[in-house]
Formats: structure tokens, sequence, C-alpha cells
């Protein structure tokens, strides 16, 4: 059966895209099944897995629509290796397209039910609001990981995704849980992120990962490569700080 996690963050900028490119990677290094599942009508994290969003015959909306089965429209095998679930603009009419039908917020579910044999993981890339496509990833997750920069803004951010998750929880799916929370762009000279670190640790205990991802310029660069750190550079901090990343999520799943 696979595990579903939805990564999402409903502030923008925090590495939600990075997080999830780059520890799917790192995922199948450890001979992991991945799917990614890209639900940002950006298309970043298509893009950064060497697909190019402007050539797509079908993407998720087809899948949410139910206008194209979901085997159809999985790319198998990117260069990365994980196997992914596109998107470009078009995904931007699923909030009207979606409006009238019936479940809706269970459109993502329904499609991943032929697929629950198939992964290890399944990884969820969501936009950076609250709208229907992020509701459709919670309403299929089994969890949730938090990218987050340790920054002022960052503790009342995650105050209200934590308010999100439990109402997703409470009226959609009762299963959700936090994954962790990842402390992303770590620059451990800054003052201010030692201090927004201590009280994330503080108040979330073991939930906060014990990996951090440092502000590289590697990491930065992989995307317009179409590829993970790990294959643009895997020597970089950034391609082995993700790896470390899987190593902990890997120990963690072991333990449940």
């Amino acid at each position: 059966m696979s595990k579903v996690i939805a990564i999402t963050n409903q502030k923008g900028g925090v590495g939600k895209t990075t997080t999830c490119v780059n520890l799917a990677a790192s995922l199948v290094a450890t001979k992991r099944r991945v799917l990614v599942i890209d639900l940002d009508p950006q298309g970043n994290t298509t893009m950064g897995s060497g697909i190019d969003k402007n050539t797509l015959s079908h993407s998720v909306l087809d899948v949410l629509t139910q206008k194209a089965d979901v085997n159809q429209v999985i790319q198998v095998s990117t260069p990365a290796g994980y196997d992914l679930l596109p998107s470009n603009g078009d995904l931007t009419a699923a909030e009207v397209e979606l409006i009238q039908v019936q479940k809706k917020e269970a459109r993502l579910r329904l499609a991943l039910t032929q697929l629950q044999h198939q992964y290890d993981f399944v990884l969820i890339d969501c936009p950076p609001s609250l709208n229907m496509l992020t509701v459709n990833a919670l309403a299929c997750a089994n969890s949730v990981l938090v990218p987050m920069q340790c920054e002022y803004y960052a503790l009342e951010g995650i105050s209200a995704l934590l308010n999100t998750v439990k109402f997703i929880k409470n009226s959609l799916n009762p299963e959700l849980v936090i994954e962790g929370i990842l402390r992303t762009m770590y620059d451990p000279r800054n003052s201010l992120t030692n201090d927004v670190s201590h009280q994330l640790i503080n108040h979330f205990g073991d939930l906060v990962y014990r990996t951090v991802i440092p502000r590289n310029v590697r990491l930065a660069e992989a995307p317009s490569h179409g590829l993970p750190a790990l294959l643009y550079d895997k020597h970089s901090r950034g391609a082995v700080a993700y790896l470390a990343l899987a190593s902990e999520f890997i120990r963690q799943q072991e333990k449940k």
C-alpha cells in the first residue's frame, strides 16, 4: 500500500517544490518506488523533473476532471527515476471545472486507488494556498510534510496550516497527521534562524526533522537543468542534505 504525503505550506517560497523533487530522487536512490504529483499550476515540479510542461498532451487536470485515466497521464521514469503526474497552467481551471461536480474534494483520492500497490511513496507538491487542489491533496494524503524557513512569519504561517490540517482531518480525512516539519534555506550564522529553530523544536519536538536543508547554489541551479540536485551535483551540500532527509524519513517509517 502506497504512503501518500502532501508537501505543503500556505506560505510561498519555502522550498516545497525543491523538497518534493529532491526527496523523491533521494528515495529512488534507496530503491523505493516513487510517484510525484504536481498539483501546482506553475508546473515547477514538472519542469524540475525534466518534463516540458508546454508539450503535455494530458495533465493532472484531466485526471481530476475524469477526462483521462491516471495511467494515461503518468510520465514513467523521469530522468530522476520516479514517475510523475505532471501539471501546467491548464490546472488553473480546476477550481472552476470542479465547482459543480459531486465529491470534488475526493477526485484525486479516487484516482489514486488504482495505484495503491504500484508505489512505496506518493509525494504531492501542493500550491501555496488553500484551494480545491490543496483540499484534494489533503483529502487523500496519509500525512503532511511541512517545509518552512526559520524566519519571523514562519510560526504564524505554520499555525494557520495546522488549523487547515485539523479542519480537513475533522471533515474529510480522519487519518491525516503531520509527518514532519523540515527547516529549509537554513543559515546557522543567522541569529533569527537559530531563534525560530529553537522555538520550533520546543513547540513541536520530534515532529521537527533533525536534518536541515541549507541555502545552496547548486540546489537552486538544478531545476533549470530539469534535474534534482542528486543528479546535477551529487556532492553538493543540498544533495547530501536531501539524502540525509530521505534516510531519516525511512527510519521513521520503519518505526511506525
